[in-house]
């Protein structure tokens, strides 16, 4: 990993809290030339350090009515059954998220349906109906808030 400069830590920060500031903005508050800021936006993104600005959606607005976490297990882990299952369900309109772990479960799935019908129906279709799944279980989500403080990490090499 590339050492970040502190003037890259608070553009990073600045971008973590609004990922739709203007350049002309975030160049103003991390005090930099508006084209150096653009410039050091774009060397972050092509080092990887940046992997993209997302997009929000209130999932309520669009019929999503419930959210859900399913942990999954999985009775065999080769790299070919892990990426078939990741790839195979990743693709479910339901599916938000999905996190592969460590630990007791082997996968996290964050999902957005319009009832309990539709959340049954999807674990059956597309979860429980796959021969390597052992286990599920299934919280619903009440609320999600996402933190807007940038992690702080010491540089050191």
């Amino acid at each position: 990993m590339k050492k970040l400069t502190p003037i890259d830590l608070d553009i990073l920060a600045h971008l973590y809290r609004d990922p739709q500031i203007s350049n002309k903005d975030l160049a103003a508050k991390v005090k930099i030339a508006a084209s150096t800021c653009h410039e050091r936006v774009k060397r972050l993104e092509s080092s990887g350090v940046i992997k993209s600005a997302t997009l929000e959606i209130d999932f309520k607005s669009i019929g999503g009515n419930i959210e859900a976490m399913t942990a999954v297990r999985l009775n065999k882990h080769s790299s070919c059954i892990i990426d078939d299952f990741k790839n195979d369900l990743v693709k479910c309109d339901e599916v938000i998220r999905i996190y592969h772990m460590g630990g007791e479960n082997d996968f996290m799935l964050h999902t957005t349906v319009r009832d309990t019908q539709h959340l049954r129906d999807f674990v059956f279709r597309a979860i429980t109906s796959r021969s390597e799944v052992v286990h599920i279980e299934t919280a619903l989500v009440y609320e999600q808030v996402s933190s807007q403080t940038f992690p702080a990490f010491s540089q050191t090499e």
